[in-house]
């Protein structure tokens, strides 16, 4: 869709410029169909968020939010539901006024996803919201389920045609989360039956990492300034580290994560994707093929370890102590075979092939059971080549680091050398501190807010194709195979993972920075 407003008489709003991003960009009516509506991620997550964006004036008057699921519900039911769902997730300030407005725009359609009734039953649904909603066909299908369940879901949107623009006379959208696929065979095979079903430009790969704003700002620090850009290369930059860590087990997730890992989980997206920000040169302009093709351009220049058993660690964690509670062992967890291997700390070293990141390594990590939750990515610059000080005065000076806190805290730390206060010149690291939430008034959207908005508006920016999936599987994959028939090395809750993780960096004469 133009980003373009458009009037209610079908017009073109004169005075608007179709570039200025400034204005508010509404979609056009439409309904959202959530699958799996009754799942954490669409109670927490999904209905939360269309009561931000209801809240903030940025859903069209003409919206409807359509869910499926396993359920013998009716309408009502489901808007209570998603009520509790919304009120106790909200980002925003409640206000009943504007729940009244969509209360009236929840509808729900109960079946299993090989009930051909149901999928029936749901086509006819969005033909009859043409006229009692105003809704020309346009609607955007989430897959809020387990990936088993993309390719029967899919199978059915094509029989009853509810993929089809023409036949719809108005567009068709589809959300798939990650994992996309579960190596890089299963992502082509999913890759072409969701091609094949939708238009190319019609699916959305969802990594809700990439709605935030702190990644977003990850672009925005490097081509608005000056100040960065010149400093961003192997010249002046010693390496780059990409911290995910989570305080956190594995919940009541143990089916899926126990055939995932850690590796498959979140280093084959959200982190391969946060170096593909940060390493990628700059595009020709902010269209969302131009970042996708500089991005692709780094996922494959990433040259994977010589020796994995050296510069890669994988990490289990036993029973300990995580902010003063006793927390249990990853075989202790619900759901988890006593004998199984599955890594749930990962750490891993990777080099891009091109001539800004000759010879930066750059150093991967996420866990679970950490000491706390902090998502980070820190650029380590070189120390100066002549230092005219004692060494003596130089104890407590480390590397500039530029550090880009991606949550929580969001925000950006600067950390340089100043003079301590005295008769000496004493040099020691200080840090200049930005935080979102000082700096601006209005408080950051959470990420799936910005990413049903630009679904809704066909805004593809900030979702990684389908060439994207695939190159990141070259990446895990090779690591998986090398990692086949190995164990995991064990850290405690509350520890920062394996000591071989800290032993790798210790090899090339470098540590992990203190997140």
């Amino acid at each position: 869709m133009s980003q373009r407003t458009t009037e209610q008489g079908g017009g073109v709003n004169p005075l608007r410029d179709p570039q200025d991003r400034r204005l508010p960009r509404i979609p056009e009516p439409c309904a959202l169909v959530i699958f799996g509506v009754t799942g954490d991620l669409a109670r927490k997550k999904l209905l939360p968020a269309v009561y931000d964006l209801a809240n903030r004036g940025l859903l069209p008057p003409g919206f409807v939010v359509l869910g499926f699921a396993r359920r013998d519900w009716g309408d009502g039911d489901f808007e209570s539901s998603a009520y509790e769902a919304a009120r106790k997730h909200a980002r925003t300030p409640w206000r009943d006024e504007v729940w009244a407005r969509l209360a009236g725009n929840i509808k729900f359609v109960g079946g299993s996803f090989d009930d051909d009734a149901a999928f029936d039953r749901l086509a006819q649904t969005l033909d009859d919201l043409r006229a009692s909603h105003g809704i020309h066909g346009n609607a955007a299908f989430y897959f809020s389920i387990p990936p088993a369940a993309f390719p029967v879901v899919l199978k059915q949107l094509a029989r009853t045609g509810m993929a089809d623009n023409d036949k719809s006379g108005g567009w068709r959208r589809v959300v798939v989360e990650k994992p996309f696929g579960k190596d890089l065979e299963s992502a082509k095979e999913l890759n072409d039956l969701v091609d094949d079903v939708f238009t190319r430009e019609d699916v959305f790969r969802i990594d809700h990492y990439l709605g935030k704003e702190t990644v977003q700002n990850i672009m925005a620090l490097r081509f608005a300034n000056n100040l960065f850009e010149p400093l961003w290369n192997s010249k002046y930059v010693d390496s780059v580290q990409i911290t995910m860590a989570e305080d956190v087990g594995i919940g009541t997730r143990a089916g899926f994560y126990d055939s995932a890992g850690a590796a498959r989980d979140v280093l084959q997206n959200h982190l391969l994707q946060l170096l593909a920000l940060v390493a990628m040169e700059e595009p020709t302009s902010f269209d969302a093929s131009e970042i996708r093709a500089e991005k692709l351009k780094v996922l494959k220049a990433i040259k994977l370890p010589r020796d994995p058993h050296l510069d890669t660690v994988r990490g289990q964690y036993l029973a300990g102590w995580v902010a003063g509670e006793r927390a249990v062992g990853y075989h202790e967890e619900e759901g988890v075979p006593a004998d199984s291997t599955t890594e749930t700390y990962v750490a891993v070293k990777l080099a891009i092939q091109n001539r800004r990141w000759a010879e930066v390594p750059f150093y991967i990590r996420a866990g679970k059971r950490l000491p706390r939750r902090v998502t980070e990515v820190a650029i380590m610059f070189k120390k100066a080549p002549h230092l005219p000080f004692n060494a003596t005065d130089m104890e407590m000076l480390g590397n500039n680091q530029l550090v880009i806190r991606v949550q929580p805290d969001e925000g950006v730390v600067l950390k340089f050398g100043s003079k301590v206060p005295g008769t000496t010149m004493e040099v020691r690291d200080i840090a200049m501190d930005f935080q979102y939430g000082e700096a601006f008034t209005e408080s950051s959207p959470e990420a799936y807010e910005r990413l049903v908005l630009d679904v809704l508006i066909g805004d593809r920016t900030l979702f990684p194709d389908a060439a994207e999936v695939e190159q990141s599987w070259q990446v895990v994959d090779p690591l998986e195979d090398a990692w086949r028939g190995t164990k995991p090395e064990p850290y405690r809750a509350g520890e920062w993972g394996p000591r071989a993780s800290d032993e790798m960096l210790a090899r090339d004469g470098r540590a992990w920075r203190r997140a």
